[in-house]
């Protein structure tokens, strides 16, 4: 159960554009969201910045699920990684592969490019953030300045998402919950 109630009247505020919007990219109405929405410039200024970070780029959609998966993994945060498990299964991302996430740097599954960005994503979600000068110059092997500000943009996001959804107790809604669920996961 959340820690305080979300909003329940968002179809008749300001804010039911954006919950429309919400819902075509998601398939539902994320709890997180209708927590936000007590501040609506907050959520406002929030769904501005996730559309940003989300939008068409040099990262492929379903990297930038993974990259947000496994930095939600290593905050502890089940609600994100319910999120972003099914954002990734949704963008093509196999569910073979997001079982197989924690042995990413040793997977074949994995191309290179990938493992690069998962393990500063990795790195960058724990703290102290263990990313080291080594991990960013591997990263530039593979990654342009403007797609490494993509990738960032994704871990940094998630680290506000992690964080508000951890101390908010966010409940799961049911899709995520579900798919998150028949992952086979081994950590």
């Amino acid at each position: 159960m959340s820690r305080i109630e979300p909003i329940k009247d968002f179809e008749e505020s300001e804010l039911a554009p954006l919950f429309d919007q919400a819902e075509k990219w998601m398939g539902f109405q994320p709890n997180d969201g209708l927590l936000m929405a007590h501040k609506p410039a907050m959520l406002t200024s929030f769904f501005t910045l996730a559309k940003a970070i989300y939008a068409e780029g040099l990262v492929p959609s379903g990297l930038k699920r993974m990259i947000g998966h496994i930095t939600s993994l290593a905050a502890g945060c089940e609600y994100c990684s319910a999120h972003t498990a099914y954002g990734a299964d949704k963008q093509g991302v196999s569910k073979e592969k997001l079982e197989a996430l924690w042995e990413f740097q040793t997977s074949p599954l994995f191309l290179d490019s990938e493992k690069a960005a998962l393990n500063v994503a990795l790195k960058a979600g724990t703290t102290p953030n263990g990313v080291s000068d080594e991990d960013f110059e591997t990263l530039k092997t593979h990654f342009s300045a403007p797609a490494i500000v993509e990738i960032v943009g994704v871990i940094a996001m998630f680290g506000f998402l992690n964080r508000w959804n951890t101390t908010l107790n966010t409940r799961l809604e049911h899709a995520p919950g579900a798919f998150y669920k028949s992952l086979n996961r081994t950590k």
